[in-house]
């Protein structure tokens, strides 16, 4: 029998020449294993039954994986097709490398195609695993219960890791941050530490050279940004950088944005992982209507809690969004 499947599907995985759409049925076989030694995640993939006909009482399947949220071409593994056979045999084990912590956060999505000649495969089902909460102690195989594609929900917004960082709003004249004698702020002041980033997931290579850039918005000028510095070859670089922005009254604050975005250092270029806003979400500044005031849920709470709570650390562990 069909087991359940244990969670629905996140997000669509279709690329070009993956077309059609057939009624979804059957159930697939595999078993996951960590093996430690090797540092990687191996998929064994054994067989299908009841696969619904992309043609005339046949198809012709093979298996597909992703590790979400990586959907790129990197992360995709394949079985060999198996011909007219809706009961296929696969017997393939699917291999990832990578350390075990970069398992939390990750979704093991394991799709069934149609393949067709002319390159017009067919979509058969799936079964999406969140490999964070998986029992690693059972290796069995185990049946799933295939499943068609699901919406994307509305806040399902796809990472590439998390940022850890802290921040402290220090408002005008607040006595005890200053020594003796230095005087007090003249001007409310932002503090910013980004400490880490954690289980990030690279572009194309297998690392990530990183670093973190801010600004905050409205004030998007060169005189606004701050960087950290490039942290070489690492999927969990430590930063541990501060920032100061002053001039800001809490008023000001309520209309601004801070943002930060992770990128990937190359020798002439650089590429974006992610980011994070953090501000109220009102989706205007100053009365205007702006695209970056789109903070989630989460990230409105930080930027609540650091407006709620002058002169003390806000601390903040958060997906960098791809979007």
């Amino acid at each position: 029998a069909c087991l359940p499947q244990l969670s629905g599907s996140l997000m669509s995985l279709y690329s070009e020449g993956e077309l059609g759409r057939v009624a979804v049925r059957g159930c697939v076989q595999f078993s996951l294993r960590y093996q430690a030694a090797e540092k990687e995640l191996q998929v064994h993939v054994l067989r299908c039954r009841q696969l619904a006909e992309a043609k005339k009482q046949r198809s012709d399947p093979y298996i597909k994986t992703y590790l979400l949220p990586d959907k790129s071409n990197r992360s995709k593994r394949k079985t060999a097709v198996r011909k007219r056979s809706l009961d296929p045999v696969f017997n393939e084990t699917l291999k990832y490398k990578l350390e075990k912590r970069d398992l939390q956060g990750r979704t093991l999505n394991l799709s069934v195609w149609h393949h067709d000649s002319l390159g017009r495969n067919l979509f058969l089902g799936e079964v999406e695993v969140a490999l964070g909460t998986w029992d690693w102690a059972n290796t069995r195989p185990e049946w799933f219960s295939l499943q068609p594609r699901m919406p994307i929900p509305s806040d399902g917004l796809a990472s590439r890791g998390s940022l850890n960082l802290a921040l402290k709003f220090i408002p005008a004249g607040s006595e005890g941050e200053w020594p003796a004698g230095a005087g007090m702020p003249p001007t409310g002041e932002l503090h910013i530490w980004v400490k880490d980033a954690q289980s990030l997931i690279p572009l194309q290579s297998s690392t990530v050279d990183a670093f973190v850039q801010c600004y905050v918005l409205p004030d998007d000028s060169k005189a606004s940004r701050q960087k950290t510095r490039v942290v070489k070859r690492s999927l969990n670089p430590l930063f541990n950088h501060t920032m100061v922005y002053d001039g800001f009254q809490a008023r000001d604050l309520a209309e601004a944005c801070a943002e930060f975005t992770l990128w990937h250092h190359e020798a002439f270029s650089k590429r974006q992982l992610g980011g994070i806003r953090l501000s109220l979400g009102t989706g205007s500044s100053y009365g205007l209507p702006v695209g970056w005031m789109d903070s989630t849920a989460e990230e409105q709470g930080v930027w609540q809690q650091l407006l709620q709570q002058p002169g003390r650390w806000v601390e903040a562990l958060l997906p960098l969004r791809t979007n």
